[in-house]
């Protein structure tokens, strides 16, 4: 099959281009093509110097040695017009723990200091954070004693789960013994306080690897603790393990395998906070942190029936995090229910200092929420869209919120924008994060190399105009304030996961969502529901989705994992 001598001749000429040769204009009309744009020879001719000079201004840019933790310059702002932060503060305060073994015991006072009789390990595994910390600081079970019940079910179950990268056993003994020695000194932290934890592994830890989940860094040391794994030490929690994350953040398959979904073996469990969500769903952690970028919470949550909270952008500092979208990551909690998540995202909240996207916004979290002074919209034609098997479930879940006294408003998200077609702000962003991978080569060890991978993807990114990735951020400006109307007619939202694209376009605007589990469809797949909240109002988010959750039992069904 031959080419067109046209054809031919362009080919040639953008090969130059790529390896340093003259820029004529037909390297042009070829980039014209892959832009959807058109211009005339006169105008291609005269942009052939600028070209050239632009072109020099990028190789000596790639001199430049930026490590992944260097933020641009431009810095998104999701307040729209008129934004006013909430002024008052009140202290934090948790509800009483939700229903269960553990709490009908404490509820009788039937465990002795010292003891756990007649609980057993199963029991412990599947408490609450709230639940556990009563009995640590009761002295009914101590925190070393908890600590190595988790790191032998870590090191029992993991393996099978495949969502463990690192067991950070030496330095949770450490911390274990540090907690039981100061609460038996009389000095108590807080909820947090002796609670073992796992963090998804691109948060940096100073002494452990941080493996981003792929080849080419697993063997990365960082030495820094990330803020958050800081904020969570003051708090005196022990970090028992590095978990699983899709590779660069994508899906649930990593350098060592497929983190899997402790329901259901033969599935994956979602990603990217792939091993946060299968390891505190198969209680091998009380909780979890992980990150979202468009999904890496609410999708691994909905797979492996955690609750998972996405805050709002700018609520909780990403410094020694991987970054993979400037504009997009956020950082959240997956735990057994909405309460766990308000008292771990008590702990990780608000500025460091050093991220300079975070802003200092209170929370005042109120267990006791009426919800009939709640006005609780639910995303109707989500709704209507539901598959058939899903539709039962949903439909019990917004009778169950009327009775709890809401009054459900029929809302839609804005659809005048092309939300969809925005998603190349994330492809921009991650691209630049790992350019020097892709320009290395290095991208060739990346375990996953099908069209639909970070490999390919960030080879495409490069092709994405600075005027269209500024144009996508206008419009995302408008989305803003689209959002910010629609907010000011209700203060949560009930919607199916990935509803629409309710997933995308609140990761855009930096909406908080929390996912909760709702149960199992005909078909036997687990089924979540998903609230929307207000910007910076995680408090009201929580406090309806506990109200949800008091009500129900969903939250509190746990798999038994295998060895």
């Amino acid at each position: 099959m031959s080419l067109p001598i046209r054809t031919l001749f362009v080919l040639v000429a953008s090969v130059g281009f790529l390896y340093g040769q003259n820029i004529g204009r037909d390297s042009v009309a070829a980039a014209e093509h892959l832009i959807g744009l058109r211009f005339t020879d006169v105008k291609r001719d005269s942009m052939l110097e600028s070209l050239s000079g632009q072109r020099a201004s990028y190789e000596n840019i790639r001199k430049a040695t930026l490590p992944n933790s260097v933020l641009p310059a431009v810095l998104f702002n999701p307040l729209p017009a008129g934004f006013k932060f909430e002024t008052k503060r009140t202290s934090f305060k948790a509800g009483p723990s939700a229903k269960s073994k553990v709490s009908a015991h404490l509820s009788k006072g039937q465990l002795p200091k010292g003891q756990v009789v007649p609980l057993g390990d199963d029991d412990l595994a599947f408490a609450s954070v709230g639940e556990l910390a009563e009995l640590i600081r009761t002295r009914a079970v101590t925190s070393e004693t908890l600590t190595r019940m988790y790191l032998s079910r870590l090191k029992k179950y993991g393996p099978k789960l495949e969502c463990v990268v690192t067991l950070t056993e030496s330095l949770a003994i450490a911390q274990a013994r540090r907690a039981d020695q100061e609460i038996t000194g009389g000095k108590y932290r807080g909820l947090l306080h002796g609670i073992p934890y796992g963090v998804k592994d691109l948060l940096a830890t100073k002494d452990y690897r941080t493996t981003w989940g792929s080849v080419p860094f697993k063997e990365q040391m960082i030495r820094e603790d990330a803020t958050v794994v800081r904020k969570l030490e003051a708090a005196g929690a022990v970090l028992v393990a590095k978990l699983t994350m899709g590779e660069l953040a994508w899906g649930d398959v990593w350098f060592g395998g497929m983190t899997r979904n402790p329901w259901n073996y033969e599935q994956g469990s979602s990603g990217s906070s792939a091993g946060p969500a299968s390891a505190t769903a198969a209680g091998l952690v009380p909780f979890a942190i992980g990150t979202e970028t468009w999904g890496s919470i609410v999708s691994p949550s909905q797979r492996c029936g955690t609750t998972g909270l996405r805050p709002t952008y700018g609520r909780v500092s990403r410094t020694g995090a991987m970054a993979l979208s400037w504009s997009m990551d956020k950082i959240g909690p997956l735990c057994r229910s909405a309460e766990d998540c308000a008292i771990v995202f008590n702990a990780i909240y608000g500025p460091d200092g050093i991220d300079p996207t975070v802003y200092d916004a209170p929370f005042n979290y109120d267990p006791a929420i009426d919800l009939s002074k709640v006005r609780v919209g639910f995303y109707k034609s989500a709704f209507d869209s539901v598959k058939k098997s899903n539709r039962e479930l949903f439909a019990a879940a917004l009778k169950k919120f009327e009775q709890l006294g809401a009054t459900l408003i029929p809302v839609e998200l804005p659809a005048s924008l092309p939300v969809d077609d925005l998603h190349i702000i994330l492809s921009a962003e991650a691209g630049a994060a790992f350019d020097e991978l892709t320009r290395s080569g290095k991208d060739d060890l990346l375990v996953r190399q099908i069209k639909n991978a970070w490999p390919n993807s960030f080879r495409a990114s490069r092709f994405i105009p600075a005027v269209e990735y500024i144009n996508a951020n206008r419009v995302r400006t408008l989305l803003i304030q689209d959002m910010d109307k629609l907010m000011q007619t209700v203060d949560v939202i009930i919607t199916p996961p990935y509803g629409g694209n309710s997933l995308l376009l609140t990761n855009l605007t930096g909406h908080p969502e929390v996912v909760l589990p709702n149960g199992f469809n005909k078909e036997g797949s687990l089924v979540s529901i998903c609230i929307i909240g207000k910007l910076f109002d995680e408090a009201t988010l929580l406090s309806v989705a506990r109200k949800y959750q008091e009500a129900t039992d969903y939250h509190l069904q746990h798999p038994s994992p295998k060895e």
